[in-house]
This record gives structure tokens, sequence and C-alpha cells, in this order.
């Protein structure tokens, strides 16, 4: 089953039918901004959408790149960077097939990953990881949104279902370095939560 396709996302945004976004910044990423767990560096946000977490990370003093599979997203974001005077590089990619130039040191992963038919989670996840610098941090907002009652529920999107053990499976510990559960669950106002958590990537040969 192919997953979502541009002309997909660009008709959700072409007539505003974008129920996952809050139509503010996500309030975890304020309160990792707060607490200085997330600092001012080269960030990258994939799945960016109408950008509200880009133009706060730039207003900030981060050096952000974001990336969205929908033309309609990217002139949005565009736009909005150039009516409040900031900057950062936007680009229209496929996240599964896109090089980053260098790493980066952060990646702001909301709603890329449920937003990928589960088929394309493994290369995701693979890129997530050449992505980032050695010392760097995936800042993940997993998407909890079962579908009880419905037949193969959990694989019905988007969003698609992020459950906690198979993201375990998708991340690795042998290439990624988890924190001690529990994580912060977020609710979304349409319903559904996110669990909150950074996992730091670890490079061939590392000790675990």
């Amino acid at each position: 089953m192919p997953g979502p396709t541009a002309d997909f996302w660009n008709e959700r945004f072409r007539t505003h039918t974008t129920g996952w976004d809050r139509g503010a910044v996500h309030p975890q990423l304020l309160h990792w901004l707060a607490d200085s767990t997330l600092k001012p560096c080269r960030i990258l946000v994939p799945g960016c959408g109408a950008g509200h977490e880009v133009l706060h990370l730039a207003a900030a003093g981060f050096e952000v790149t974001a990336l969205d599979y929908a033309e309609q997203a990217v002139g949005l974001l565009t736009q909005r960077l150039r009516e409040q005077g900031l900057k950062a590089t936007v680009l229209q990619a496929d996240v599964r097939q896109w090089h980053a130039a260098q790493p980066f040191e952060a990646i702001w992963e909301q709603t890329c990953l449920c937003a990928l038919y589960p088929d394309d989670w493994a290369a995701y996840a693979a890129r997530l990881h050449q992505w980032l610098a050695p010392q760097g941090q995936l800042f993940a907002l997993f998407m909890q949104s079962p579908k009880p009652g419905a037949e193969d529920g959990w694989i019905q999107g988007p969003p698609y279902h992020c459950d906690i053990l198979a993201m375990r499976a998708l991340f690795p510990c042998d290439r990624w370095r988890w924190p001690k559960p529990p994580y912060a669950r977020v609710p979304h106002p349409g319903g559904s939560a996110e669990l909150a958590l950074t996992l730091e990537p670890i490079q061939p040969g590392a000790q675990v």
C-alpha cells in the first residue's frame, strides 16, 4: 500500500485541512528551550508544515533548515519567514531520499514520522541517524493515535500510530541511546497525544 503523495499533502494545505496543526508552537519545544535541554545550534525540522517551530527557533537564534514534501507548505513557511523578518533554509524535499551537506546538532521530529507510511519508517530512521552529528540529539514526539475497533487500526493514517515498542525496534539501542521511561505525554487538541523524548545516535564501533 503506497503512502500519501505530494498531491495529497498539497491538497491538505490548499484546503486548510491540517488537523495536526496546533496553530501555535508545540508546548514541548517551549519546555525544552526553557530548561536548556535544547540550545541554539544547527537544527533540522523535517516535515515542517506551516512552520510554527521553525519560526520560533529562528527567532531564538538557531540556524534552521526545514524540509517538507508539499510545495504549498514550503511556500507558506517561506512567506511567513519573510513577513516576520526571519531567516531559515526551507527546502521542498522527500525525506526518504534527501542528503544533508553536513550533519546537524539537533533534529526536531514532530510530524514527519507519523505522516510517512510505516513501510518507509526504516529508511527514514536511517536518514535521521545519518543527518545527526556524533554528539547530536533527536528531539522526538511519537504520535499516539491508535484506532481501536478498526481492522489494522494501528496502521491507519496519516497520522500513523507510533507505538512505543515499535519505536524501540525502529530506533534500536545499538544505534540510539534511549532515556529511561516514563516519557512525557503531551496531549493534542485533536484528541491524540505524543510521547516526548530525546535520542542520541551511537556511532559504529562505539561502546553501548
